[in-house]
């Protein structure tokens, strides 16, 4: 009868998370960080629409909207 395997001592978060981003880079996948606005800051929210306003006023904002009706498949959100 074989042996049962010794079963391994527990890794730390850190280890496990130091193996798993071993992996992702021999797959060749490096780490990246992306910055967003936080939208549950009043301020930013109040930016974004006034920024958003300005947009939607400006005069080529129709001729905008008529090219992206016109080159957008709607069918594929069907």
């Amino acid at each position: 009868m074989a042996p049962t395997p010794r079963k391994s001592k527990p890794r730390t978060p850190r280890e496990r998370m130091a193996a798993r981003r071993g992996r992702l880079r021999a797959q060749g996948l490096r780490p990246v960080q992306h910055w967003v606005p936080d939208l549950r800051n009043p301020k930013v929210l109040a930016q974004i629409r006034r920024e958003a306003k300005m947009i939607a006023q400006g005069p080529e904002n129709d001729a905008i909207d008529d090219w992206i009706e016109s080159v957008y498949d709607w069918e594929s959100w069907k």
